[in-house]
């Protein structure tokens, strides 16, 4: 069965895409959940209209991640945390403290999901952690992190 999707679908498809899908996945998950609907010839003019806006949202959100990596990149976002002999720290820093410190020191707010932070920084000293605010857009942050 042919189906326009109305959503982003996980291992599908994006928004806006025409797909051929099993007939009971439609009509048990994706229909009932608002998913996707069939793909009839008014449903492609509405799919195309769903495409063009998710372009220009996607282009739109690609400038502004853009901007903020242009003015992130050069920045050394400084957090000072106790810490014991050899430079261990008490506790750590995580995500959120990074945010926190971005947004203090750049006047830029970002999402904690959008840094790929594995584990948190558990010792004084110099880290790059990696910032995705955009499919097309990842750049590396500066933290250096100090004894308080």
């Amino acid at each position: 069965m042919k189906v326009i999707l109305r959503n982003d679908v996980s291992g599908l498809g994006r928004k806006g895409e025409v797909l051929d899908v099993a007939d009971g996945y439609f009509r048990n998950y994706l229909n009932p959940n608002g998913l996707a609907l069939k793909a009839t010839a008014g449903a492609a003019g509405q799919a195309e209209a769903m495409r063009r806006t998710a372009a220009l949202r996607d282009a739109a959100s690609k400038a502004d991640a853009e901007e903020i990596a242009t003015k992130l990149v050069p920045m050394r976002i400084s957090i000072s945390a106790k810490a014991g002999d050899g430079g261990r720290l008490f506790g750590s820093v995580s995500a959120g403290d990074i945010i926190e410190a971005v947004e203090a020191q750049a006047g830029v707010v970002l999402d904690r999901r959008s840094l790929d932070l594995e584990h948190p920084l558990k010792e004084v000293g110099e880290a790059l952690v990696m910032c995705n605010l955009h499919s097309a857009v990842q750049f590396p942050i500066t933290v250096e992190v100090s004894e308080a």
